[in-house]
């Protein structure tokens, strides 16, 4: 896993953590609420990046800004290539080893069953010689 820090911005004032009871309907002493909606909209990377402060903070100019979001874009790009790469990698390491393992068991299968067939034929044989039907 990709460790990496995050945050929790809203445009509003919110607490975040506790509960809220929606007893209220619009704030103007209304009938009870039994369900509330919530929308969320979850941005990572650098989408979620706030360019506006950081080219307030280190005065940038508009085409500086525009570098400076394609560059955080190309790393995000190799990070997940890189990690995509990793997965398949991953992926294909048990993929081969699930073939393997499917090969064994086909082949100790066909050997039980093969043992079995002789051990029947051997014991009918054995049956029948018993009971004189056969010499």
């Amino acid at each position: 896993l990709i460790a990496s820090p995050f945050a929790i911005s809203s445009g509003i004032n919110a607490e975040y953590g506790g509960k809220r009871k929606a007893d209220q309907g619009s704030g103007r002493g209304g009938p009870p609420v039994d369900d509330l909606s919530v929308k969320l909209t979850v941005k990572r990377g650098v989408e979620a990046k706030s360019y506006n402060d950081l080219a307030k903070a280190e005065k940038l100019k508009p085409m500086e800004l525009e570098l400076k979001k394609l560059e955080d874009l190309a790393e995000a790009i190799v990070t997940d290539f890189a990690y995509m790469k990793s997965r398949e990698k991953l992926m294909r390491d048990t993929n081969e080893s699930t073939n393997s393992r499917v090969l064994w068991f086909s082949i100790f299968s066909m050997a039980v069953l093969l043992g079995l067939a002789l051990w029947q034929v051997f014991y009918l044989k054995r049956f029948f010689k018993a009971k004189k039907l056969i010499e």
